[in-house]
């Protein structure tokens, strides 16, 4: 009878150290998001100086702004929690800040001026923290997902509702391409 009884205990203890588990690493997936959602917002925020800047020197260009304007528009559109499209709408503003950047390129009194070299600075600085803040998320998102599919971490998650998380990956191959840009 108490042999029973120790084992109950022991599967209840169990249950419940995988539970916590679970929750733990949930907890950390959402930090990294919102690690990421942060460093996004500060890009977001840093794009309307750094446009305002450059059409000063090329005003002519109104098409590559109004392109970087709406993408930046759209990336801060996405839900919240929608991962992979949030993903996508960031990877295409990535390229369009990219031609912003070639565009520079064309005009010498930009590439010195004092207030675009902080700009570009700041972004390439806030383009790191972003990258360092997805790997942070996708080793957060692994770990979560592994104790979602694992047995017997799963059927914890099964009867709670713990699901995998999406990992922030950019899908298209021309989206991986670092622009060429010269200074």
């Amino acid at each position: 009878m108490y042999i029973l009884l120790a084992i109950v205990v022991l599967v209840v203890l169990y249950g419940i150290f995988l539970y916590n588990s679970l929750v733990k690493s949930r907890q950390m997936a959402e930090e990294a998001w919102s690690g990421i959602d942060v460093q996004l917002k500060r890009r977001a925020d840093l794009i309307p100086n750094l446009i305002e800047t450059v059409k000063g020197y090329a005003a002519h260009e109104k098409s590559t702004f109004e392109e970087v304007v709406e993408l930046r528009n759209r990336a801060q559109a996405v839900p919240a929690g929608d991962v992979a499209a949030r993903a996508q709408a960031e990877g295409l503003l990535s390229q369009a800040l990219g031609k912003l950047f070639a565009l520079a390129e064309a005009y010498p009194d930009l590439k010195a001026n004092q207030n675009f070299l902080e700009l570009q600075n700041s972004l390439e600085t806030i383009e790191h923290e972003i990258q360092m803040s997805r790997r942070y998320y996708n080793g957060a998102a692994r770990n979560l997902n592994v104790k979602v599919e694992s047995v017997p971490s799963n059927i914890i998650a099964n009867q709670f509702g713990f699901s995998k998380r999406e990992y922030f990956e950019i899908e298209d191959p021309a989206d991986r391409a670092v622009p060429a840009v010269k200074f």
